[in-house]
């Protein structure tokens, strides 16, 4: 079996605290239909013609840290029940697929359900091959206790990988089995802008944050224009403000180490600490609200109030025009050749 630990892939811990970006929210206090206490808009995730709200949930947290059912059930179905409609995770989020099957299977009309394939597959089987594809996918199924997903990605697969073309083509075959209703990439760089050339891909999951701005030129606009839906990932870049120091979790020291250069006044001082919309958290996310092309974004966290609390600071909106582009231009002026989208 082939699957990543914790430290090499994702570390999320605390990222969740302030996590997620939402684009054009309302802003009201209604109900979702007549369930929930916020009324989030929904965006068409693209070509998909899939109507999702702009908030979503990650899994990988919950996987990794292998979080109780009786946390994972409360937190799913509370989110649900006030507005949330769109579940992301993926084969190699430890028991993350099991944790969401077993918490709301019973409402799978409730939500869209998205997955990851390539770094699973059975023994002695290439995850980057379309048998391992293909076993992935209906391992996948059995765990969150569902007959079909919504979107599976292909999981930062590399260029030379995508180039061969057999686990696209397999993801196809899903497709037409009827066992996923759409098919996507997920991934960054060039990587990423390869698979949106090539058409065939229905969705593009990539990293967008203050820390990271590289897709917003390399792969948004060709995404407006083949009619892609985009989710955005790692939206608030770990919240890498947080430390006083480097940190030591691997996944998060990148970020932190291109935001000392990047010294944004609203990730220092008071800004630090405010967890409203004004402040660093807040400011970040707005960002990523305000870019042409984004449809939605998954914040994980395996606290039951945290949906609510991230729905509560995007009733600001996105940035002002001028926060954005002042943003945008002090990334233009620091950023090095080699600060790529992260993984």
């Amino acid at each position: 079996m082939h699957e990543q630990t914790r430290r090499d892939f994702l570390r999320t811990t605390a990222a969740g605290v302030a996590a997620g970006s939402v684009l054009h929210m309302t802003g009201t206090a209604s109900g979702r239909t007549g369930r929930g206490v916020f009324e989030l808009e929904k965006q068409r995730l693209g070509k998909t013609g899939l109507e999702v709200t702009v908030l979503g949930f990650g899994g990988a947290e919950v996987g990794y840290g292998r979080t109780e059912q009786a946390i994972v059930d409360e937190l799913l179905n509370s989110a649900l029940d006030q507005g949330l409609d769109a579940i992301d995770t993926a084969e190699c989020y430890a028991i993350s697929e099991d944790l969401i099957g077993n918490a709301v299977s019973h409402r799978r009309d409730d939500y869209f359900l998205f997955t990851k394939v390539g770094h699973w597959a059975p023994e002695g089987v290439d995850g980057w091959s379309a048998e391992g594809v293909a076993a992935s996918i209906d391992r996948s199924l059995r765990r969150l206790k569902t007959d079909h997903v919504d979107l599976v990605h292909l999981h930062s697969c590399a260029l030379d990988v995508l180039e061969k073309g057999e686990v696209t083509e397999a993801l196809e075959k899903a497709k037409e089995a009827g066992k996923t209703r759409f098919i996507g990439y997920s991934g960054d760089s060039l990587a990423a802008r390869f698979a949106v050339e090539t058409g065939r891909f229905d969705t593009l999951m990539t990293s967008i944050s203050i820390c990271d701005q590289e897709a917003i030129d390399l792969t948004l606009p060709l995404c407006r224009e083949k009619d892609m839906g985009v989710i955005v990932k790692r939206g608030i870049a770990n919240a890498v403000w947080r430390y006083d120091s480097e940190p030591e979790q691997g996944y998060h020291q990148e970020y932190y180490r291109r935001l000392k250069e990047l010294d944004y006044d609203f990730t220092k001082g008071a800004a630090r600490e405010d967890t409203g919309p004004d402040g660093a958290a807040g400011i970040a996310m707005r960002f990523v609200l305000g870019l042409p092309g984004v449809h939605t974004t998954v914040v994980g966290t395996t606290n039951p109030k945290r949906f609510a609390q991230n729905a509560e600071l995007t009733k600001a909106g996105p940035l002002a025009a001028a926060q954005v582009e002042a943003i945008r231009a002090r990334w233009k002026e620091v950023a090095k050749a080699d600060w790529v989208g992260q993984i």
